[in-house]
């Protein structure tokens, strides 16, 4: 007994001590967004996206303009300053991307969907996704989110989600209104597409774009413009 004693008295002195780091504190958040990503359809990449745009995010699922349990639980009593910190740390952080997972989009699907993202569609006022998410797709620092890297499903989850209305942003929400404007098919066509599409893996977020963007975007402000050229 007194050697039990001894040993459960000893026991507190053994446990090991984590480190009070960001790192370690985001843990919980790594557990669902893996460091080395999956190409998970529920939890997206994150890793790389500019700070604003995570930082938004953040901030509405605090907010209720994007509905999620889990997250809301996860930020609901975080402060402005720890959500900033937060993104910035995620921000910063560039592992490979997975490679494309096959899908099941045809020939036709996928020549609409590059049409759709490079060029978009004037008949139905569609902005080309290149004219507000950069040229190669990696987003636009601050707060434009890259488009590359993302699993189909996951896309076409984001696009129900703006058309029920269980993800909003600041208004005017540019997202909302375009993604009212096309059909289905143009919305499998859209995250076939870019699913299929392979990532660089020095992508990076653009730090600049043209000005004005195609539509007014409340998500976007404080993107810089890209500088005059001649």
């Amino acid at each position: 007994m007194l050697a039990a004693a001894a040993h459960a008295g000893a026991a507190p002195a053994a446990l090991k001590t984590l480190p009070d780091t960001l790192e370690q504190r985001v843990a919980a958040c790594t557990a669902c967004h893996a460091a080395r990503e999956r190409g998970d359809a529920y939890f997206p990449r994150i890793a790389g996206k500019p700070a604003g745009y995570l930082y938004n995010q953040l901030l509405n699922f605090r907010e209720g303009r994007r509905k999620y349990p889990m997250m809301t639980y996860m930020v609901d009593h975080l402060p402005d300053a720890y959500l900033r910190e937060i993104a910035q740390y995620f921000s910063e952080l560039h592992p490979p991307y997975p490679a494309p997972a096959p899908n099941a989009a045809t020939p036709a699907m996928l020549e609409r969907g590059r049409a759709l993202v490079h060029d978009g569609d004037k008949a139905k006022n569609v902005p080309a996704c290149v004219a507000c998410h950069g040229a190669q797709l990696t987003g636009v620092a601050p707060a434009i989110p890259g488009l590359v890297g993302l699993p189909r499903d996951y896309i076409n989850a984001q696009f129900g989600a703006w058309r029920n209305k269980v993800r909003r942003a600041h208004a005017p929400d540019c997202m909302a209104e375009i993604t009212s404007r096309l059909s289905d098919a143009d919305v499998a066509a859209v995250s076939g597409w870019l699913a299929s599409q392979p990532a660089d893996a020095d992508a990076r977020p653009a730090s600049s774009i043209a000005m004005p963007l195609p539509l007014q975007c409340g998500s976007a402000e404080g993107t810089p413009a890209a500088e005059a050229k001649p």
